[in-house]
């Protein structure tokens, strides 16, 4: 790992997500960084609490002068979305995330940088290893696997916190103040299907969809970013009236919460007609990429020819699954008629795997309204099970209503205008935050987001600003010195 990234300021909040990023720790894989946050509040004879689920509390008692404050809770979550490129080598399960600089930009080489929410854990770090900085009573509150299922602050009970302010350091933007997520509820579609013997009559062809943009599944969903499942079904479709295709394979995307970057498909084709697939499939792909030029430039979309497959899935199956994946909702659903630009509800066709007689899509259906959210859950329930999968609804999790008037978003607003001479943008996200679920346990508790600027999340292209950092860290000692009394 690179010593220029532990050479830059604040330097406290640097050294700590480098100690972190040497620590693997994807989602549902968090022994390690579990054992190394109990390690680090012990090595600062601080309270610490492992709760039943995997969650670390570390408690830290208020400085001279500040005992009068209402208690606190710093959160952040410890697990990071698991991506690369496709030529990077690198195993998450074993290998420390290895950064660099470029610019006003701290990047990872090839992979995801964990700054989400690496970030957020290594500055709430930062504050309780200090000895010079104001703080009310903390409580620092570290959850597991917010990325795959949020089962951390799920699993998180009543009565283990006393804090009546819950500071969630998740948010992207440093001008934005976070009072409200979107909920979310994974929708699974499954169905078994019987594989025929190729014909002799038919090639085999290797059809790969890479380059997207990617990006994270609630952030970015607006965005208009390609997402490689439709594109790969857009170029299955309608292939055996033309050319007599017949899918083997096919293995889209990789987490719910990331929009699909790549998809690769094992097809045969008459070999009568390969003359004119090859022709008609080019000439579709040059439309597509001429259709995403702008917002995918890096788009590649190539057929290959390959030793002829043995097995092919059965033809009604066929037909059923790609007219379901084209008509299956991918993308924004519904605006917010309440907030200005604001997502409410969207769908992520998020991985696509056809294999070995099994069919299995994965799709993650966000929103701020409970009744749209199952709305489109159930549209795509219907969808799926009209092609014979068996549909199921898991992982639901709720949003987080803003609260207008709380005293911490108070402190917040007149600081940040006061530091920055503007006003900051309060608004709710599309993003799956953990602050809906911890208020199910804790309603009567006060929360805020907010963070430093980080672009790319949740794709090889993450990378958080080094300026912005420091504005975000500035703003934090802000207030913590400016907690109301309780």
């Amino acid at each position: 790992m690179s010593t220029e990234i532990r050479q830059l300021e604040p330097r406290a909040v640097w050294n700590k997500f480098a100690d972190l990023n040497a620590v693997p720790r994807p989602s549902k894989k968090e022994e390690r960084v579990i054992a190394f946050m109990k390690d680090f509040g012990a090595s600062l004879s601080l309270e610490v609490i492992e709760d039943s689920v995997g969650n670390v509390i570390i408690k830290k008692p208020a400085t001279v002068g500040m005992e009068d404050r209402k208690p606190i809770v710093m959160q952040s979550h410890l697990d990071m979305v698991h991506q690369k490129n496709n030529e990077t080598i690198f195993d998450f399960l074993t290998e420390g995330i290895e950064m660099h600089v470029e610019g006003d930009w701290v990047k990872a080489k090839g992979t995801t940088l964990g700054a989400d929410n690496g970030l957020g854990v290594a500055t709430i770090m930062a504050v309780l290893e200090s000895n010079d900085i104001s703080h009310p009573a903390i409580e620092a509150l570290f959850t597991i696997d917010e990325e795959t299922g949020m089962t951390g602050a799920m699993g998180l009970k009543g009565g283990l916190l006393s804090g009546t302010i819950l500071l969630n350091l998740d948010t992207e933007e440093d001008d934005e103040i976070g009072v409200g997520c979107a909920g979310g509820i994974d929708v699974t579609a499954q169905r078994d299907y019987n594989e025929e013997s190729t014909p002799e009559t038919k090639i085999g062809y290797e059809i790969e969809v890479n380059g997207l943009q990617g990006g994270h599944s609630g952030m970015d969903i607006h965005k208009g970013f390609g997402n490689a499942n439709k594109i790969m079904n857009r170029i299955l479709f309608d292939g055996f009236e033309n050319y007599g295709l017949r899918i083997t394979e096919i293995d889209g995307g990789s987490l719910r919460n990331a929009i699909p970057r790549e998809s690769r498909a094992v097809v045969a084709v008459d070999s009568v007609h390969e003359t004119v697939f090859l022709n008609d499939v080019g000439a579709f792909i040059e439309s597509i990429q001429l259709e995403l030029k702008t917002l995918e430039p890096d788009l590649e979309i190539s057929l290959n020819k390959i030793e002829t497959p043995e097995l092919i899935m059965d033809l009604g199956v066929q037909e059923g699954l790609t007219r379901a994946l084209y008509a299956a909702w991918n993308g924004v659903y519904r605006m917010s008629p309440d907030i200005q630009g604001l997502v409410e509800t969207s769908n992520n066709i998020a991985r696509v795997i056809v294999k070995d007689g099994h069919i299995k899509i994965g799709c993650l259906t966000r929103s701020s309204v409970e009744s749209t959210k199952i709305d489109l859950a159930m549209t795509l329930r219907s969808t799926f099970e009209l092609t014979g999968c068996e549909v199921t609804l898991s992982g639901d999790y709720p949003g987080w209503a803003p609260d207008m008037d709380s005293s911490i978003l108070k402190v917040l607003r007149g600081l940040y205008e006061t530091m920055y001479n503007e006003k900051p943008h309060v608004a709710a996200c599309h993003a799956g935050l953990e602050c809906g679920i911890l208020g199910t346990n804790y309603p009567e508790m006060e929360m805020i987001s907010f963070g430093p600027n980080i672009k790319g999340a949740h794709s090889p292209d993450e990378r958080a600003q080094i300026s912005s950092v420091q504005k975000f860290w500035g703003f934090l000692l802000e207030i913590l010195k400016n907690i109301p009394k309780a």
